[in-house]
């Protein structure tokens, strides 16, 4: 039987991977993986952050049809690719600290039988206590006491523990570097000791951060940025607002891609090590690989609809991710490996990440499988949740421009790829070439983003989670810029 792996290269937009022409080469291994793989050149997220496209890629169901689009809201069981696999033996794993995806009460955490979120550790040699109380149980102090004393590091493991509780119970104390991103080695050698256990099919979810903010690469990976922006970043107490309020100058935004780029790159080097890993154990060609984004990522790039109120053009800019439908939010990167390999193929039509459970299913049928749907594609974005309405009032005040749905059909035209978008009551035609070329084509849509909006149905398969968010887990959610 065939394994199923997902590599997610959390907000990484298309246009800054040099598999896709980016001036710095970011992603040399993904360009060595293309020779084996297909690679879709008009590849679009779903939405444009984590919670609603992790959503529609895991269930196959655009944003407005299954509607997860909030913290309170959770994904009812039975309807993700993920179960289905396990209903036909294979075991699932997620290895990430994507809060949305590892500790939310959203549904998407629950369909895997092996869940490896957060590891902010002073010792990671040590021992972890969030592993221990997964096997031992809450408040079983006594035990890990025992556990600690009968190991060489003793303290460092003791130590874990004041900090893993400190950090659950009053993580408001504990200095912001330790809540800084765990880069994606720790998740790529998680993954990779999870699967060398495995003597069944297994089907998996890689979901590296580095790329959301903080970018924080490593200094070996750190090759367009440096000391000065890493010294700029550390300045700003909010990465978004900060701008769209006005407080900082947009050129300093547009600074910190340099350090965006490095984590890319840290990002494709453990690509490369899972893979290579992976073809070493003899795994890799029994393995469907699919690497892509969820969403991209803004540095102050021009909204071509959203405005202020009374604004007669549009004034809005887009900084990381969330907010509007921007191109550099919604085109990704999608490499593609079926079991075995493949010559090398480029797509051009635009694909979309709704098929993803689709092409497991006909993968594993034997059948040729492609990401591109017979029906248009289509993005949607909902503007901001309530607590990043409370953070962004901080900064920005009168919100218009944030809010209100933004939606995209996307349809082959020619040479190009035609863009129909909407927000509020505004229309428009964007025409693109290639991850980097587009202009405002028209000033109108010509009806086809309702038309094609309207053909889409709720599937009724939201409800309330009713939980409350933890203190340590709305932390974490403000450390990303969610909250």
């Amino acid at each position: 039987m065939t394994n199923v792996l997902l590599i997610i290269m959390d907000s990484v937009r298309a246009r800054n991977t040099s598999l896709y022409g980016h001036e710095h080469e970011t992603t040399p291994y993904l360009s060595e993986l293309a020779d084996e793989s297909t690679v879709y050149e008009q590849a679009r997220s779903p939405g444009t952050w984590s919670l609603p496209s992790h959503t529609s890629i895991f269930t196959g169901y655009h944003v407005v049809e299954h509607r997860i689009t909030r913290a309170r809201h959770k994904l009812e069981g039975g309807h993700t690719i993920f179960e289905e696999l396990h209903g036909d033996g294979y075991t699932t794993g997620v290895f990430s600290e994507n809060t949305w995806i590892t500790d939310m009460d959203c549904g998407l955490r629950d369909v895997f039988d092996t869940v490896e979120g957060a590891r902010n550790l002073l010792f990671p040699d040590a021992i972890d206590p969030s592993n221990f109380v997964l096997s031992e149980g809450q408040g079983q102090y006594t035990q890990f006491l025992r556990e600690c004393l009968g190991r060489d590091d003793t303290l460092q493991s003791l130590a874990n523990g004041a900090f893993t509780k400190l950090a659950w119970d009053y993580p408001r104390l504990l200095p912001d570097r330790f809540t800084s991103s765990t880069p994606a080695e720790v998740y790529g050698e998680l993954f990779l000791d999870w699967e060398a256990e495995q003597s069944e099919p297994w089907a998996a979810t890689i979901n590296f951060m580095d790329a959301h903010l903080p970018y924080l690469p490593a200094d070996e990976h750190d090759r367009w940025g440096g000391k000065q922006l890493r010294g700029l970043q550390d300045e700003m107490d909010d990465q978004v607002w900060e701008f769209n309020g006005g407080q900082r100058p947009w050129w300093q935004r547009k600074a910190l891609e340099g350090l965006y780029d490095g984590t890319i790159h840290q990002m494709d080097s453990q690509i490369e090590r899972v893979v290579e890993t992976l073809r070493d154990r003899g795994v890799l060609d029994d393995t469907l690989l699919i690497v892509t984004s969820d969403h991209g990522e803004g540095f102050g790039e021009p909204s071509r609809i959203r405005g202020d109120r009374d604004s007669p053009r549009p004034n809005a800019r887009v900084a990381a991710h969330g907010a509007g439908i921007h191109e550099v939010l919604c085109h990704v990167p999608l490499v593609v490996r079926p079991p075995g390999g493949s010559e090398g193929d480029r797509v051009d039509e635009p694909a979309s990440l709704t098929q993803f459970p689709t092409v497991v299913e006909e993968t594993l049928a034997g059948e040729e499988a492609s990401f591109v749907p017979d029906e248009p594609v289509v993005v949607s974005s909902h503007g901001l949740e309530e607590p990043m309405e409370e953070r962004a009032s901080r900064y920005a005040g009168d919100l218009y421009r944030f809010n209100g749905d933004c939606r995209a059909v996307y349809e082959p035209h020619e040479e190009t790829v035609r863009k129909y978008l909407s927000w509020r009551e505004k229309r428009g035609r964007v025409d693109l070439v290639g991850a980097s070329a587009s202009w405002l084509a028209s000033g109108t849509d010509d009806g086809v983003v309702d038309e094609r909006f309207g053909s889409i149905s709720d599937r009724g398969v939201q409800t309330d989670s009713g939980a409350e968010v933890d203190e340590a887990t709305q932390k974490r959610l403000e450390d990303l810029g969610y909250m």
